[in-house]
Protein backbone atom coordinates (compact mmCIF):
# COMPACT_ATOMS: atom_id res chain seq x y z
CA UNK A 1 0.00 0.00 0.00
CA UNK A 2 3.00 2.34 0.57
CA UNK A 3 3.94 2.25 -2.97
CA UNK A 4 0.71 3.12 -3.94
CA UNK A 5 -0.24 5.44 -1.75
CA UNK A 6 3.08 7.36 -2.73
CA UNK A 7 2.21 7.11 -6.47
CA UNK A 8 -1.59 8.49 -5.73
CA UNK A 9 -0.55 11.27 -3.28
CA UNK A 10 2.36 11.98 -6.27
CA UNK A 11 -0.63 12.36 -8.60
CA UNK A 12 -3.23 13.97 -6.63
CA UNK A 13 -0.55 16.92 -6.12
CA UNK A 14 0.11 17.34 -9.63
CA UNK A 15 -2.75 17.26 -10.57
CA UNK A 16 -4.05 19.92 -7.94
CA UNK A 17 -0.95 21.92 -8.89
CA UNK A 18 -2.33 21.58 -12.72
CA UNK A 19 -5.59 22.60 -12.00
CA UNK A 20 -5.06 25.62 -10.08
CA UNK A 21 -2.42 26.90 -12.87
CA UNK A 22 -4.79 26.58 -15.55
CA UNK A 23 -8.28 27.74 -13.71
CA UNK A 24 -6.49 30.19 -10.82
CA UNK A 25 -6.24 33.32 -13.30
CA UNK A 26 -10.31 33.03 -14.65
CA UNK A 27 -12.22 35.98 -14.14
CA UNK A 28 -15.10 33.89 -12.69
CA UNK A 29 -12.51 32.43 -9.70
CA UNK A 30 -11.09 35.66 -8.97
CA UNK A 31 -12.78 35.87 -5.63
CA UNK A 32 -12.38 32.39 -4.36
CA UNK A 33 -9.63 30.11 -2.69
CA UNK A 34 -8.34 28.80 -6.22
CA UNK A 35 -7.53 32.11 -6.99
CA UNK A 36 -5.66 32.85 -3.68
CA UNK A 37 -3.41 29.62 -4.27
CA UNK A 38 -2.59 31.01 -8.02
CA UNK A 39 -1.53 34.40 -6.77
CA UNK A 40 0.52 32.72 -3.73
CA UNK A 41 1.86 29.52 -6.25
CA UNK A 42 2.48 31.89 -8.90
CA UNK A 43 3.16 34.93 -7.85
CA UNK A 44 3.77 36.08 -3.92
CA UNK A 45 6.23 32.67 -3.30
CA UNK A 46 8.14 33.63 -6.68
CA UNK A 47 8.95 37.09 -5.82
CA UNK A 48 9.81 35.82 -2.49
CA UNK A 49 12.31 33.58 -3.86
CA UNK A 50 13.48 35.80 -6.45
CA UNK A 51 13.97 38.50 -3.23
CA UNK A 52 16.06 36.15 -1.44
CA UNK A 53 18.38 34.97 -4.75
CA UNK A 54 19.02 38.54 -5.04
CA UNK A 55 20.26 39.13 -1.90
CA UNK A 56 22.23 35.88 -1.77
CA UNK A 57 23.56 34.83 -5.52
CA UNK A 58 23.01 38.21 -7.08
CA UNK A 59 19.64 36.69 -9.42
CA UNK A 60 21.65 34.39 -10.96
CA UNK A 61 19.21 31.16 -9.99
CA UNK A 62 16.09 33.35 -10.77
CA UNK A 63 17.77 34.19 -14.43
CA UNK A 64 18.56 30.34 -15.12
CA UNK A 65 15.05 28.90 -13.68
CA UNK A 66 13.26 32.16 -15.48
CA UNK A 67 15.00 31.08 -18.99
CA UNK A 68 13.76 27.05 -17.97
CA UNK A 69 10.03 28.55 -17.87
CA UNK A 70 10.09 31.00 -20.53
CA UNK A 71 12.04 27.90 -22.73
CA UNK A 72 9.14 25.29 -21.64
CA UNK A 73 6.10 27.60 -21.70
CA UNK A 74 6.83 30.13 -24.35
CA UNK A 75 9.04 28.53 -27.01
CA UNK A 76 7.72 26.19 -29.61
CA UNK A 77 8.88 22.67 -28.90
CA UNK A 78 7.27 19.28 -28.95
CA UNK A 79 8.85 18.41 -25.03
CA UNK A 80 4.79 18.34 -23.27
CA UNK A 81 3.58 16.90 -26.17
CA UNK A 82 6.22 14.08 -26.02
CA UNK A 83 5.91 13.63 -22.27
CA UNK A 84 1.74 13.40 -22.85
CA UNK A 85 2.38 10.58 -25.57
CA UNK A 86 4.93 8.82 -22.30
CA UNK A 87 1.54 9.33 -20.45
CA UNK A 88 -0.57 7.43 -22.39
CA UNK A 89 1.77 4.88 -23.69
CA UNK A 90 3.09 4.50 -20.31
CA UNK A 91 -0.09 4.17 -18.57
CA UNK A 92 -1.48 1.56 -21.42
CA UNK A 93 1.55 -0.53 -21.01
CA UNK A 94 1.25 -1.02 -17.03
CA UNK A 95 -2.45 -0.97 -17.41
CA UNK A 96 -3.49 -3.84 -19.88
CA UNK A 97 -1.20 -7.22 -19.35
CA UNK A 98 -3.28 -7.83 -15.88
CA UNK A 99 -6.63 -6.39 -17.18
CA UNK A 100 -6.59 -7.69 -20.43
CA UNK A 101 -7.07 -10.76 -19.47
CA UNK A 102 -9.73 -10.18 -17.23
CA UNK A 103 -11.85 -8.43 -19.63
CA UNK A 104 -14.94 -9.35 -22.25
CA UNK A 105 -15.34 -8.91 -25.43
CA UNK A 106 -17.10 -5.96 -25.08
CA UNK A 107 -14.54 -4.28 -23.25
CA UNK A 108 -11.85 -5.28 -25.17
CA UNK A 109 -13.32 -3.90 -28.34
CA UNK A 110 -14.75 -0.61 -26.35
CA UNK A 111 -11.19 -0.42 -24.57
CA UNK A 112 -9.47 -0.33 -27.63
CA UNK A 113 -11.43 2.20 -29.68
CA UNK A 114 -11.13 4.43 -26.44
CA UNK A 115 -7.32 3.91 -26.61
CA UNK A 116 -7.39 4.98 -30.29
CA UNK A 117 -9.12 7.81 -30.59
CA UNK A 118 -6.70 10.33 -28.44
CA UNK A 119 -3.79 9.54 -30.60
CA UNK A 120 -5.73 10.46 -34.02
CA UNK A 121 -7.37 13.80 -32.33
CA UNK A 122 -3.88 14.72 -30.84
CA UNK A 123 -2.44 13.96 -34.27
CA UNK A 124 -5.17 15.95 -35.97
CA UNK A 125 -4.81 18.67 -33.39
CA UNK A 126 -0.96 19.25 -33.76
CA UNK A 127 -0.70 18.80 -37.63
CA UNK A 128 -3.42 20.43 -38.53
CA UNK A 129 -3.55 24.36 -39.36
CA UNK A 130 -4.98 26.26 -36.63
CA UNK A 131 -5.88 29.09 -39.17
CA UNK A 132 -2.43 31.14 -39.79
CA UNK A 133 -3.37 33.95 -41.86
CA UNK A 134 -1.02 34.25 -44.90
CA UNK A 135 -0.78 36.67 -47.47
CA UNK A 136 -2.85 34.21 -49.81
CA UNK A 137 -5.29 33.59 -47.35
CA UNK A 138 -5.36 37.08 -45.94
CA UNK A 139 -8.53 38.17 -47.80
CA UNK A 140 -10.56 35.41 -47.03
CA UNK A 141 -9.60 35.94 -43.44
CA UNK A 142 -10.51 39.56 -42.86
CA UNK A 143 -14.12 38.36 -44.34
CA UNK A 144 -14.65 35.45 -42.11
CA UNK A 145 -15.94 37.54 -39.14
CA UNK A 146 -17.35 41.16 -39.12
CA UNK A 147 -15.73 44.10 -36.23
CA UNK A 148 -17.46 44.33 -33.15
CA UNK A 149 -15.78 47.64 -32.29
CA UNK A 150 -15.76 46.59 -29.07
CA UNK A 151 -12.95 43.72 -28.62
CA UNK A 152 -11.96 44.36 -32.07
CA UNK A 153 -11.74 47.64 -34.58
CA UNK A 154 -11.05 47.96 -38.53
CA UNK A 155 -7.67 49.35 -39.01
CA UNK A 156 -5.28 47.67 -36.36
CA UNK A 157 -2.15 45.97 -37.86
CA UNK A 158 -0.24 43.39 -36.43
CA UNK A 159 3.24 45.07 -35.36
CA UNK A 160 5.05 42.01 -36.63
CA UNK A 161 2.90 40.45 -39.63
CA UNK A 162 2.77 44.34 -40.89
CA UNK A 163 -0.67 43.41 -42.50
CA UNK A 164 -4.37 43.69 -40.93
CA UNK A 165 -5.99 42.10 -38.56
CA UNK A 166 -9.11 40.33 -38.77
CA UNK A 167 -11.66 40.38 -36.29
CA UNK A 168 -11.01 37.55 -33.75
CA UNK A 169 -7.37 37.00 -34.97
CA UNK A 170 -4.73 36.98 -32.55
CA UNK A 171 -0.71 36.87 -33.15
CA UNK A 172 0.93 34.00 -31.33
CA UNK A 173 4.32 34.67 -30.03
CA UNK A 174 5.20 30.87 -29.74
CA UNK A 175 4.02 30.37 -33.55
CA UNK A 176 5.12 33.66 -34.91
CA UNK A 177 2.31 34.55 -37.01
CA UNK A 178 -1.77 35.60 -36.75
CA UNK A 179 -4.25 32.94 -36.08
CA UNK A 180 -7.71 33.05 -36.98
CA UNK A 181 -10.15 32.82 -33.90
CA UNK A 182 -7.27 32.17 -32.14
CA UNK A 183 -8.33 30.62 -28.93
CA UNK A 184 -4.76 29.95 -26.79
CA UNK A 185 -1.69 28.25 -28.04
CA UNK A 186 -1.50 24.34 -26.04
CA UNK A 187 1.55 23.05 -25.34
CA UNK A 188 -0.02 19.68 -24.88
CA UNK A 189 -0.35 19.86 -28.71
CA UNK A 190 2.70 22.44 -29.28
CA UNK A 191 0.52 24.23 -31.73
CA UNK A 192 -1.87 26.96 -31.56
CA UNK A 193 -5.57 26.14 -31.12
CA UNK A 194 -7.87 28.29 -33.62
CA UNK A 195 -10.32 28.41 -36.52
CA UNK A 196 -8.91 25.54 -38.56
CA UNK A 197 -8.46 22.70 -35.60
CA UNK A 198 -10.39 23.89 -32.41
CA UNK A 199 -12.92 21.14 -33.62
CA UNK A 200 -10.03 18.43 -33.56
CA UNK A 201 -9.11 19.49 -30.03
CA UNK A 202 -12.92 19.86 -28.64
CA UNK A 203 -12.42 16.17 -29.65
CA UNK A 204 -9.24 15.25 -28.31
CA UNK A 205 -10.00 16.62 -25.10
CA UNK A 206 -13.72 14.98 -24.91
CA UNK A 207 -11.55 11.38 -26.08
CA UNK A 208 -9.31 11.60 -23.18
CA UNK A 209 -11.81 12.54 -20.49
CA UNK A 210 -13.73 9.02 -21.71
CA UNK A 211 -10.51 7.31 -21.35
CA UNK A 212 -9.53 8.67 -18.48
CA UNK A 213 -13.15 7.96 -17.11
CA UNK A 214 -13.38 4.18 -18.77
CA UNK A 215 -9.98 3.25 -17.85
CA UNK A 216 -10.51 4.60 -14.14
CA UNK A 217 -13.49 2.70 -13.77
CA UNK A 218 -13.03 -0.64 -15.44
CA UNK A 219 -9.71 -0.83 -13.32
CA UNK A 220 -12.00 -0.29 -10.16
CA UNK A 221 -14.26 -2.96 -11.60
CA UNK A 222 -11.96 -5.04 -11.85
CA UNK A 223 -9.84 -4.92 -9.03
CA UNK A 224 -13.43 -5.12 -7.14
CA UNK A 225 -14.37 -8.23 -8.63
CA UNK A 226 -11.24 -9.78 -7.43
CA UNK A 227 -11.65 -8.62 -3.73
CA UNK A 228 -15.14 -9.91 -3.72
CA UNK A 229 -14.16 -13.16 -4.84
CA UNK A 230 -11.41 -13.60 -1.95
CA UNK A 231 -13.47 -11.31 0.52
CA UNK A 232 -17.48 -11.95 -0.04
CA UNK A 233 -18.07 -10.15 2.62
CA UNK A 234 -16.88 -6.88 1.01
CA UNK A 235 -18.57 -4.14 -0.80
CA UNK A 236 -17.40 -1.01 -2.94
CA UNK A 237 -19.55 0.98 0.20
CA UNK A 238 -18.47 -0.11 3.45
CA UNK A 239 -21.87 0.08 5.43
CA UNK A 240 -23.33 -2.06 2.65
CA UNK A 241 -20.22 -4.57 3.29
CA UNK A 242 -21.47 -8.04 5.56
CA UNK A 243 -24.98 -7.77 4.40
CA UNK A 244 -26.03 -4.64 5.19
CA UNK A 245 -24.25 -4.75 8.64
CA UNK A 246 -21.14 -2.42 7.56
CA UNK A 247 -17.54 -2.92 8.68
CA UNK A 248 -15.12 -0.80 9.98
CA UNK A 249 -13.11 1.24 7.49
CA UNK A 250 -9.73 0.59 8.57
CA UNK A 251 -10.49 -3.69 7.83
CA UNK A 252 -12.07 -2.06 4.73
CA UNK A 253 -9.00 -0.21 3.78
CA UNK A 254 -7.01 -3.50 4.47
CA UNK A 255 -9.04 -5.14 1.60
CA UNK A 256 -8.57 -2.59 -0.64
CA UNK A 257 -4.74 -2.85 -0.14
CA UNK A 258 -4.80 -5.96 -1.01
CA UNK A 259 -6.71 -5.73 -4.05
CA UNK A 260 -4.36 -3.02 -5.21
CA UNK A 261 -1.70 -5.35 -4.63
CA UNK A 262 -3.51 -8.76 -6.25
CA UNK A 263 -5.64 -6.96 -8.70
CA UNK A 264 -3.99 -8.79 -11.87
CA UNK A 265 -4.97 -12.17 -11.02
CA UNK A 266 -1.28 -12.43 -9.09
CA UNK A 267 0.72 -12.11 -12.34
CA UNK A 268 3.04 -9.40 -10.77
CA UNK A 269 1.20 -6.13 -12.73
CA UNK A 270 -1.97 -6.10 -10.12
CA UNK A 271 0.03 -2.82 -8.00
CA UNK A 272 0.87 -1.39 -11.73
CA UNK A 273 -2.79 -1.53 -12.91
CA UNK A 274 -4.02 -0.35 -9.35
CA UNK A 275 -1.61 3.04 -9.53
CA UNK A 276 -3.08 3.66 -13.05
CA UNK A 277 -6.07 3.00 -12.02
CA UNK A 278 -5.70 6.04 -9.46
CA UNK A 279 -3.81 7.98 -12.33
CA UNK A 280 -6.65 7.77 -14.97
CA UNK A 281 -9.51 8.81 -11.45
CA UNK A 282 -7.77 11.67 -10.22
CA UNK A 283 -6.63 13.27 -13.68
CA UNK A 284 -10.26 12.93 -15.31
CA UNK A 285 -11.91 15.64 -13.54
CA UNK A 286 -9.18 17.64 -14.52
CA UNK A 287 -9.74 16.99 -18.02
CA UNK A 288 -13.36 16.91 -17.95
CA UNK A 289 -13.32 20.17 -16.31
CA UNK A 290 -11.33 21.20 -19.15
CA UNK A 291 -13.77 20.21 -21.38
CA UNK A 292 -16.22 21.79 -19.94
CA UNK A 293 -14.62 25.33 -19.72
CA UNK A 294 -14.12 24.87 -23.49
CA UNK A 295 -17.68 24.01 -24.15
CA UNK A 296 -18.60 26.54 -22.19
CA UNK A 297 -16.53 29.26 -24.60
CA UNK A 298 -18.38 27.90 -27.34
CA UNK A 299 -21.78 28.91 -25.44
CA UNK A 300 -21.23 32.08 -24.79
CA UNK A 301 -19.70 32.76 -28.36
CA UNK A 302 -16.11 33.77 -27.35
CA UNK A 303 -12.53 32.60 -26.81
CA UNK A 304 -10.13 32.12 -24.19
CA UNK A 305 -8.45 35.18 -25.83
CA UNK A 306 -11.36 37.18 -25.75
CA UNK A 307 -12.45 35.94 -22.85
CA UNK A 308 -9.35 37.99 -21.05
CA UNK A 309 -10.71 40.99 -23.09
CA UNK A 310 -14.14 40.57 -21.53
CA UNK A 311 -12.05 40.91 -17.98
CA UNK A 312 -10.26 43.72 -19.00
CA UNK A 313 -13.92 45.34 -20.09
CA UNK A 314 -15.25 44.27 -16.77
CA UNK A 315 -12.46 45.73 -14.89
CA UNK A 316 -12.97 49.12 -16.22
CA UNK A 317 -16.86 48.76 -16.10
CA UNK A 318 -16.39 49.04 -12.24
CA UNK A 319 -14.62 52.01 -12.21
CA UNK A 320 -16.80 53.48 -14.91
CA UNK A 321 -14.89 54.38 -17.43
CA UNK A 322 -17.23 52.31 -20.22
CA UNK A 323 -19.36 54.05 -22.97
CA UNK A 324 -21.35 52.39 -25.43
CA UNK A 325 -24.11 53.88 -28.28
CA UNK A 326 -25.68 52.86 -31.23
CA UNK A 327 -23.80 51.55 -34.58
CA UNK A 328 -25.61 52.98 -37.60
CA UNK A 329 -26.36 50.46 -39.80
CA UNK A 330 -26.57 52.11 -42.95
CA UNK A 331 -23.13 54.09 -42.50
CA UNK A 332 -20.30 53.55 -45.17
CA UNK A 333 -17.73 51.36 -44.39
CA UNK A 334 -13.89 51.92 -45.60
CA UNK A 335 -13.43 48.61 -47.64
CA UNK A 336 -9.81 49.01 -47.61
CA UNK A 337 -9.54 48.36 -43.59
CA UNK A 338 -13.68 46.76 -43.41
CA UNK A 339 -14.13 44.25 -46.63
CA UNK A 340 -17.36 43.45 -46.78
CA UNK A 341 -18.07 39.85 -44.97
CA UNK A 342 -20.33 37.22 -46.59
CA UNK A 343 -20.95 34.14 -43.98
CA UNK A 344 -21.75 36.08 -40.90
CA UNK A 345 -25.15 36.86 -40.41
CA UNK A 346 -25.08 39.63 -38.21
CA UNK A 347 -22.94 42.71 -37.77
CA UNK A 348 -22.05 45.31 -34.67
CA UNK A 349 -24.78 47.14 -33.38
CA UNK A 350 -23.19 48.96 -31.12
CA UNK A 351 -19.82 50.93 -30.36
CA UNK A 352 -17.42 50.61 -27.00
CA UNK A 353 -15.21 53.10 -25.85
CA UNK A 354 -13.24 53.64 -23.02
CA UNK A 355 -12.27 56.59 -21.01
CA UNK A 356 -9.26 58.15 -18.80
CA UNK A 357 -11.13 60.29 -16.95
CA UNK A 358 -15.42 58.43 -16.69
CA UNK A 359 -16.78 61.31 -18.87
CA UNK A 360 -18.69 60.47 -21.99
CA UNK A 361 -16.15 60.61 -25.12
CA UNK A 362 -15.95 63.12 -27.14
CA UNK A 363 -14.72 63.48 -31.08
CA UNK A 364 -16.36 63.42 -34.69
CA UNK A 365 -13.96 60.43 -35.59
CA UNK A 366 -15.49 58.21 -33.44
CA UNK A 367 -17.99 55.44 -34.82
CA UNK A 368 -21.73 55.33 -34.10
CA UNK A 369 -24.41 58.07 -33.32
CA UNK A 370 -26.36 59.87 -30.65
CA UNK A 371 -25.79 59.95 -26.58
CA UNK A 372 -23.31 57.95 -24.85
CA UNK A 373 -24.41 55.59 -22.36
CA UNK A 374 -22.28 54.65 -19.64
CA UNK A 375 -22.06 50.89 -18.69
CA UNK A 376 -21.90 48.73 -15.85
CA UNK A 377 -22.34 45.62 -16.29
CA UNK A 378 -20.90 42.99 -19.33
CA UNK A 379 -24.78 41.57 -20.02
CA UNK A 380 -25.78 44.91 -20.93
CA UNK A 381 -24.00 44.52 -24.06
CA UNK A 382 -24.16 42.31 -27.31
CA UNK A 383 -21.70 39.85 -28.09
CA UNK A 384 -21.46 40.12 -31.69
CA UNK A 385 -20.09 36.40 -31.96
CA UNK A 386 -22.41 34.86 -30.08
CA UNK A 387 -25.47 33.27 -32.57
CA UNK A 388 -27.28 30.34 -29.67
CA UNK A 389 -24.68 27.24 -28.62
CA UNK A 390 -25.46 24.83 -31.71
CA UNK A 391 -24.60 27.71 -34.62
CA UNK A 392 -21.63 28.80 -31.63
CA UNK A 393 -20.79 24.88 -32.23
CA UNK A 394 -21.36 24.97 -35.99
CA UNK A 395 -19.08 27.68 -36.46
CA UNK A 396 -16.15 25.61 -34.48
CA UNK A 397 -17.09 22.54 -36.05
CA UNK A 398 -17.27 23.96 -39.46
CA UNK A 399 -15.84 27.67 -39.56
CA UNK A 400 -16.49 27.79 -43.62
CA UNK A 401 -19.92 27.15 -42.96
CA UNK A 402 -22.49 29.96 -44.76
CA UNK A 403 -24.71 30.91 -42.12
CA UNK A 404 -26.67 33.39 -44.78
CA UNK A 405 -27.02 33.63 -48.44
CA UNK A 406 -24.97 36.58 -49.40
CA UNK A 407 -27.61 37.68 -51.69
CA UNK A 408 -30.30 37.80 -48.63
CA UNK A 409 -29.99 41.46 -47.29
CA UNK A 410 -28.70 41.79 -43.92
CA UNK A 411 -31.58 42.49 -42.25
CA UNK A 412 -33.32 39.90 -42.84
CA UNK A 413 -30.49 37.81 -41.59
CA UNK A 414 -30.47 40.36 -38.28
CA UNK A 415 -34.26 39.59 -37.55
CA UNK A 416 -33.82 35.87 -37.46
CA UNK A 417 -30.84 35.58 -35.67
CA UNK A 418 -31.40 38.36 -33.25
CA UNK A 419 -34.15 36.43 -31.72
CA UNK A 420 -31.39 33.59 -30.77
CA UNK A 421 -29.13 35.86 -28.79
CA UNK A 422 -29.31 35.81 -25.17
CA UNK A 423 -27.48 38.35 -22.92
CA UNK A 424 -24.11 35.85 -20.84
CA UNK A 425 -21.82 37.00 -18.32
CA UNK A 426 -19.18 36.66 -20.23
CA UNK A 427 -16.45 37.32 -17.98
CA UNK A 428 -17.58 34.03 -16.46
CA UNK A 429 -15.69 32.57 -19.53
Amino acid sequence: MGTVATIALTVLAISFMVFVTFFGRLPALRRTPIAWLYRLIWIHLPNALTSLDRRFTGGRVTTSCTRFFNYMMYDRHPTVLIFFLALLLGGEALYLPPAWPQLSTLHKTMGTIAMALPYLFLYLSAASDPGGVTPANHAAEMARYPYDFTLFYPGAVCATCQHLKPARSKHCSVCRRCVARCDHHCIFINNCVGAGNQHWFLLLLLSTAVLTLYGGVLGVHLMAAQMRARFPYWTLLPWRADGGRGMPITDWLIVWSWGMQNGGRGNGGGVWMAAVTLLALMTSPLVWALLGYHLWLVYCGTTTNESMKWSDWQADMDEGLVWKRKMDPGRMKDVTVEPAWTRWPVEAEQVMVRTNDGKPPVGKDLAGYGEWEAVWRLKDIENLYDLGFWDNLVDVCSPYFMFRDPHVPVAEGRLKRKKKRRAKKIYLA
